[in-house]
């Protein structure tokens, strides 16, 4: 018996794949401080456990397949509160933000397709793109300008007739970069030329820092073209609750994704309760709190980075990640090497090779990605940790 192609050419997490690792790390007796995943350490929201008692049934039944009307208005609210004039009616629940991507690339894309992509990005979408036959085509971005959207040009290079979409995610997972008005009307006016869709990923919308401010796609002309992705997962420290949404003002999208909904039958309906106590009844100044924690964390980090001499990059201004081009020959090599090979008193760092984040053979070789969802006092530790781990590694190999 075999197993299909699809399988095979697909990767696995860059993210996820190097946890064995870590386990036997820790399992050695050493302690693994984890920069490696974007999962916060934040306590998810009381509103969000009262919201399952408040609108809970005696029945965990069957939602409509887009998600509960009462959620999908909430959400609405939600939306216009940032000036995206979303309906309800324009809305689909999904279960999770990944289920969006992937039920939007199998609506504007057909096996043997492509779908362009700003790398280095989230990882996943180029696992979604392997698990429907779609390839990755790549326009890539720098670390030394802080990882901001190509030009045009990059763009007409990147083109061909096989391609159907862009996208890419804004706050950006992995870089922390934030787009401007004039880079995102570049890829506005791009796709309106060659006539393909937009697809913005906008779960860190409200991770912005230093005064910058999240324009969403949403706020460009031309919204028949834009499919908004979108999840509760980070901004709530909800990943667990797998609650995201795919937004579109395009109806004929909508009834198509609708096929897609109807197959999985249902977003899970507990945590749509959960959803609704995150929306309707969550502290005023949660946000305010929020950002400020991990602006005050982005600093530490950036402070101790700067430290490691030779590594690139520069300052984000949103998300919860930090991209660093490091003087090492292979970041994976590195990654497995200070959990199995280097420690002080008993403490190593785990990051994520990016690599994986990209799709162009060979790129991102030396970079990393740092989420820096630990306290303060623990990132700058493993920071410090890391930059003695880049002298030690580089020493070992002269």
């Amino acid at each position: 018996m075999q197993l299909s192609q699809r399988v095979l050419n697909s990767q696995f997490s860059p993210i996820r794949k190097l946890v064995p690792y870590a386990e036997a790390a820790k399992k050695s007796g050493k302690k693994v401080y984890h920069l490696n995943i974007g999962q916060p350490d934040v306590e998810t929201p009381k509103a969000f456990f009262e919201g399952i008692k408040k609108y809970s049934t005696n029945i965990v039944y069957y939602s409509h397949s887009a998600g509960l009307y009462e959620l999908r208005e909430a959400f609405s609210k939600y939306y216009k509160s940032w000036n995206i004039n979303f309906d309800a009616e324009d809305l689909i629940i999904t279960t999770g933000g990944s289920e969006a991507v992937i039920f939007s690339l199998a609506t504007v894309a057909v096996p043997g397709d492509e779908v362009m992509v700003i790398e280095p990005f989230y990882a996943n979408y180029k696992g979604f793109a392997e698990m429907l036959n779609v390839k990755l085509r790549p326009v890539k971005s720098s670390p030394k300008n802080g990882y901001a959207v190509p030009e045009r040009e990059a763009f007409e290079k990147a083109y061909n007739e096989k391609v159907k979409a862009i996208i890419f995610s804004n706050p950006s997972n992995p870089t922390g970069a934030v787009y401007t008005y004039d880079e995102l009307k570049r890829i506005v006016d791009f796709a309106k030329e060659k006539d393909i869709f937009v697809m913005s990923d906008e779960v860190y919308k409200e991770f912005t820092f230093d005064g910058k401010k999240h324009i969403s796609i949403m706020n460009f002309e031309d919204q028949e073209r834009f499919i908004l992705l979108d999840s509760i997962s980070k901004r709530y420290s909800a990943c667990g609750a797998r609650i995201g949404v795919l937004a579109t003002k395009n109806k004929k999208i909508l009834e198509q994704v609708m096929k897609f909904a109807q197959s999985r039958l249902s977003p899970p309906l507990m945590a749509q309760f959960g959803t609704l106590g995150l929306l309707k009844d969550l502290e005023e100044d949660y946000f305010e709190k929020m950002v400020l924690e991990y602006q005050q964390r982005r600093d530490a980090a950036f402070d101790e980075l700067s430290k490691i001499e030779g590594a690139v990059f520069q300052k984000p201004h949103g998300s919860f990640y930090i991209s660093v081009e490091l003087p090492v020959d292979s970041s994976e090599e590195f990654v497995k090497w200070m959990l199995t090979d280097f420690d002080i008193d008993g403490e190593t760092v785990m990051v994520s090779p990016l690599n994986g984040f990209y799709a162009t053979p060979g790129a991102g070789k030396s970079e990393i990605r740092i989420a820096y969802v630990l306290n303060n006092q623990e990132l700058r530790k493993a920071c410090s940790i890391l930059k003695e781990g880049v002298y030690a590694y580089n020493q070992k190999r002269k």
